[in-house]
């Protein structure tokens, strides 16, 4: 016997969604090119450039503080993270990649929002480069891709939320 299990997923479509992006400065080189991928990409997905709020921090470290101010808002569908932390000599990188991924995710928590993670942790310049448009593709279009379909799939999500809520209870759990 086959269970016929329905599957939610996202859909990459962005018409009509509005996303944050808090991007980085500091690394800029780097980031430039992650920024640059991100919007590309939510633009060639149907996003309008109206409806795409950039918002550039100091360094990874800022960059929970900026997105926690652009979700407080309550105007945007999904949220985007871009910096790149380059490994140094001292354990600063550890404590900085794990305050911006911490930071990070208590914001997705808080405000139940899509946030995507394209924060490079890289050993040297060159991973970095690598990976934003380099050998490895471009993480600033990773993440917003990300992002699109995670903004479809909640709003998929709470519809269903929605209409679940509003049928009789007897109706929603056969007897």
């Amino acid at each position: 016997m086959t269970l016929s299990i329905p599957e939610l997923r996202g859909t990459l479509s962005g018409s009509g969604r509005r996303f944050g992006i808090v991007a980085a400065t500091y690394n800029q080189n780097v980031v430039s090119l992650l920024l640059e991928g991100a919007v590309k990409c939510l633009s060639e997905h149907g996003v309008a450039p109206s409806d795409v709020i950039v918002v550039r921090v100091p360094g990874a470290w800022e960059i929970p503080q900026a997105l926690e101010e652009v979700a407080a808002r309550g105007d945007v569908d999904g949220l985007i993270a871009l910096g790149a932390v380059i490994r140094g000599d001292t354990p600063h990188f550890d404590f900085i990649c794990a305050g911006c991924v911490n930071g990070v995710d208590r914001v997705a928590g808080k405000y139940r929002l899509p946030v995507a993670f394209g924060v490079l942790t890289c050993d040297d310049t060159q991973q970095a480069l690598d990976r934003a448009g380099g050998k490895d593709g471009n993480k600033g279009i990773e993440a917003a891709l990300a992002a699109l379909e995670m903004a479809s799939l909640f709003e998929r999500l709470r519809a269903l939320q929605t209409q679940r809520a509003q049928q009789p209870a007897a109706a929603a759990r056969p007897g």
